[in-house]
């Protein structure tokens, strides 16, 4: 059966804008750009390795989107990210954008979006998101997520935008693997769990 699996990187309280660098997404004066950087290392380029080459098409938002198709068709051919990010299928969730998209082997989705991944779900393909905090949740309101793969920095920003909002949704996850880096970075994969006995959602 295909899957939807979120990779991304958070901080203790649950950010995740703008891991990558100091203009990555500004939105809401947002100071703290490129805070993972600090922390990556040997393992995490070994499972983010791992992690990439099971295969699947990409899925973007517009937003993270653009910011990857700046940098990484420009990054030398042996570089084995550059090398699975461009050549492998990528889909794009977006409003604005119009095709042809100047990535190669870039699709924009026709529609709406939580319509259109539980179709390509329907003919068994699997997907991983990158970043994309916005459409990453419009698919939990859907049910579309399958696995959560989460970098967790040990670090508290205090502002910024999350991965899970304040908007009632509830949900249980289970823990099906946890790996810890050199600098306390906890990579833990969750899949959704059935409510425990006596909550409410």
């Amino acid at each position: 059966m295909s899957k939807v699996v979120v990779n991304t990187n958070v901080t203790l309280d649950g950010v995740m804008q703008a891991p990558a660098g100091p203009d990555e997404d500004t939105r809401g004066g947002f100071v703290h750009g490129g805070w993972a950087r600090p922390y990556f290392d040997q393992v995490m380029a070994e499972q983010a390795g791992e992690g990439i080459a099971k295969g699947g098409a990409f899925l973007f938002g517009r937003r993270t989107y653009e910011h990857f198709a700046s940098v990484w068709p420009h990054q030398p051919d042996d570089d084995m990210f550059a090398k699975v990010l461009n050549e492998r299928t990528k889909y794009v969730a977006s409003r604005t954008l119009r095709e042809p998209l100047e990535w190669r082997n870039s699709t924009l989705l026709k529609g709406d979006a939580a319509d259109a991944v539980a179709e390509l779900k329907r003919q068994d393909k699997d997907l991983v998101i990158l970043g994309s905090g916005e459409l990453i949740r419009s698919l939990m309101a859907h049910d579309l997520i399958d696995e959560y793969r989460l970098l967790i920095h040990p670090l508290v920003l205090g502002s910024g935008r999350r991965l899970f909002t304040d908007d009632g949704t509830f949900t249980t996850l289970l823990l099906v693997d946890s790996t810890t880096t050199t600098t306390g970075v906890v990579i833990a994969t969750y899949r959704p769990a059935e409510p425990k006995a006596g909550t409410t959602t």
